[in-house]
């Protein structure tokens, strides 16, 4: 048999995994891996990423914090924009054509190899409404 054309059988845990690499603040890239099904925020949350402020409302939508930049080839596999994250995402710093918040991007293993971008800051709407800073 060739290489190429080897079948495996899926084995729970083994190889269903989907790499995702974030770049950071600082453009340090970091590759994690994540299953079909996590958010971006779960494998942020799972893999113990140190993004500050990111995700403080715990993918509730009621912040931006989780706000992602995606190059437009991935951002187009990633399912249509509900009203509820658009409303969060007009109220996020840096907003891209291309930005989503990590909540609410459920990987696939289509995404495998993917690039989210974190944001230079963060907007996080749950302090300006309590008058905190």
């Amino acid at each position: 048999m060739r290489s190429g054309t080897v079948e495996r059988r899926v084995v729970p845990g083994a190889d269903n995994k989907v790499t995702v690499h974030f770049v950071n603040r600082d453009g340090e890239k970091i590759t994690v891996k994540g299953s079909p099904g996590d958010s971006l925020l779960d494998v942020v949350i799972n893999e113990d990423l140190d993004f500050d402020g990111f995700g403080a409302c715990e993918g509730t939508l009621a912040c931006s914090t989780c706000h992602l930049i995606f190059d437009e080839d991935v951002y187009k596999q990633l399912g249509p924009v509900t009203d509820e994250e658009m409303d969060m995402l007009d109220l996020a710093y840096g907003l891209t054509d291309t930005s989503r918040l990590g909540c609410q991007i459920c990987l696939t293993k289509s995404m495998d190899g993917m690039v989210a971008r974190v944001p230079e800051s963060v907007a996080d709407i749950r302090q300006s409404k309590d008058g905190s800073s």
